[in-house]
C-alpha cells in the first residue's frame, strides 16, 4: 500500500496528501474552485502546477490532469494526475468504478431508513447551475447512485452522514439527500429554507481510494474535517472512522 505523505505549503495553505511521479493527492481547501471560473479567484489547478514548478524548478508548461471534481464549497481529499498516462488510467478507473469516494456530510433532520441506497435520475439546467431529480428517461438524465449511512447521533436537529458515492454526478450527494428529506447544513442551493446565508456547506471528502496507475497498488488518501462547528458535534465518531 502506497503511505501518505503529509506537507502544508505556507501559501496557500493546503496539505499534500500523497505524492509520486504520477500522482498528487492533495486536501483541497474550501471555497476554493477546482479550475478556472467566471470569479477569477485562484483555482486549484493553477496553484498546483505553480506549486509543481516552483518546487521541482520545471522550464515551460507543468502538466496536471484533473480526473474527479469537488464543488467550490466543499473541501476535503482529492487526487490530480501528475502525467497524461496517469490520467488517462484514473478516468477509465472511474468509468469502472474502482474509484472509490467515501464523504463526511452533516443535514438537517435524520433518514427516515438510517442505512441506505439512493437511486435518482438527476437533470443538470447550465444555465442556471442547479441539478434536480427527474423521472427515468427524461432526455439528457443521468443516474446517480450513493449509499449512506447516520453515523453520528442527532443533536439540534442535525446528523452526521457518511456516503458512499458511486457516480459523480455535479451536485449529487447535495441534490440526492435534499430530495429525500434531509438537505445538507449551510447548503444555501438546495437548503435554502433552513440554512442561513453565509453558513459554510458540511460536506467533505473524506477518502479517495484508487489502484495506482502504474504500479497497481491501492492508494488511499484521508481526509477529516475541520475541528469547528458542526462538526465538532461528532469529534468522537469522526476519529474512530476507517476507510477500507
Amino acid at each position: 500500500m502506497s503511505e501518505q505523505l503529509a506537507r502544508t505549503w505556507s501559501t496557500p495553505s493546503m496539505t499534500i496528501l500523497y505524492e509520486d511521479n504520477h500522482l498528487l493527492g492533495i486536501e483541497k481547501p474550501v471555497n476554493v474552485p477546482v479550475q478556472e471560473d467566471a470569479s477569477g479567484d485562484p483555482d486549484m489547478l493553477t496553484l498546483l502546477k505553480e506549486d509543481l514548478k516552483e518546487r521541482y524548478n520545471k522550464p515551460g508548461n507543468v502538466y496536471l490532469g484533473l480526473v474527479h471534481r469537488l464543488d467550490r464549497p466543499v473541501g476535503g481529499a482529492m487526487i490530480f494526475a501528475k502525467t497524461s498516462k496517469a490520467a488517462s488510467r484514473l478516468s477509465e478507473a472511474v468509468r469502472s468504478r474502482q474509484f472509490e469516494k467515501t464523504y463526511l456530510a452533516v443535514v438537517h433532520g435524520v433518514p427516515a431508513v438510517r442505512q441506505g441506497r439512493l437511486t435518482h435520475y438527476l437533470l443538470k439546467d447550465e444555465r442556471t447551475n442547479t441539478v434536480s431529480v427527474v423521472p427515468k428517461g427524461t432526455n439528457g438524465a443521468k443516474e446517480a447512485i450513493l449509499e449512506y449511512a447516520v453515523i453520528g447521533q442527532p443533536t439540534d436537529g442535525l446528523s452526521l452522514v457518511r456516503v458512499e458515492l458511486h457516480t459523480g454526478r455535479p451536485h449529487q450527494i447535495r441534490v440526492q439527500l435534499s430530495h429525500t428529506g434531509t438537505p445538507l447544513f449551510g447548503d444555501q442551493k438546495y437548503g435554502a429554507g433552513l440554512n442561513k446565508p453565509g453558513q459554510q456547506i458540511a460536506l467533505w471528502s473524506a477518502f479517495v481510494g484508487i489502484p495506482h496507475p502504474v504500479t497497481k497498488e491501492p492508494v488511499r488518501l484521508v481526509s477529516v474535517p475541520p475541528e469547528e462547528d458542526p462538526w465538532s458535534r461528532w469529534s468522537k465518531e469522526i476519529a474512530s472512522l476507517r476507510f477500507e
